[in-house]
């Protein structure tokens, strides 16, 4: 195993909806957490209430405001209760709108790539559009835009070696390990997004679920010889 492939996973826990949410999160040791301006979702908040929300994080925790199909100024109007915000754009945004968005690369962000059934996506192309993107965010193309709790087949990621990847779409404590181990080798770094694999209910996370989320993910990161990596 690489020294690349055998490195720290972080972990952003997404769709906090709650004070107590966020608490368990960062008592759990998540190193981001994310916030959905979306109102369609059921995991939905307002900017107002992300920006309390957010209050709550102490440093080096990142809070992420999820978007979708956002104007630039719901953007900004966003960003300016959350100061140090990193940007997701889950939706259907192009480059060039993903760097308005941005504020023209003043705000980093993620582009969420949707990835339907047989992975017919071009990823490698994908990132080369978005090379502006700090990373791309890998989630199950499902009705909607994200959050159905729904994989995809992590084997058919090619290899992405300049790439910043977050592997997202119905992770669980069960399975994330294997797919960091799939992916972990095949890009730059990697990073971790769950959702509704930590939840009680929709938009309701439950806190055992997080510890375990976040435990599973620190042993694969720690374990030097993964079954399937020799």
């Amino acid at each position: 195993m690489t020294e690349r492939q055998h490195s720290r996973v972080p972990v952003k826990i997404c769709g906090l909806t709650r004070e107590g949410d966020v608490d368990a999160a960062v008592a759990a040791g998540a190193d981001a957490v994310g916030f959905v301006l979306y109102p369609p979702s059921p995991r939905y908040v307002t900017p107002e209430r992300a920006a309390e929300l957010a209050e709550r994080l102490p440093p080096f925790v990142t809070p992420v405001l999820l978007f979708v199909n956002a104007a630039p100024e719901q953007v900004a109007a966003a960003c300016a209760g959350v100061p140090g915000a990193l940007l997701q754009f889950h939706g259907d945004e192009s480059p060039e709108q993903c760097w308005a968005a941005s504020g023209h690369g003043r705000r980093p962000y993620l582009r969420a790539a949707r990835i339907p059934a047989g992975a017919s996506i071009d990823l490698a192309a994908f990132a080369k559009d978005y090379a502006q993107a700090r990373g791309v965010l890998l989630d199950a193309q499902v009705a909607g835009y994200g959050g159905g709790g729904k994989t995809f087949d992590w084997s058919l990621v090619p290899p992405l070696p300049d790439t910043h990847l977050v592997l997202g779409g119905g992770l669980t404590p069960d399975n994330v390990a294997a797919g960091i181990n799939t992916l972990r080798p095949r890009c730059r770094t990697l990073s971790v997004d769950v959702s509704s694999g930590v939840e009680a209910a929709k938009g309701i996370k439950d806190a055992a679920k997080i510890r375990a989320f976040v435990a599973a993910v620190r042993a694969a990161a720690a374990d030097p010889d993964p079954a399937g990596v020799r």
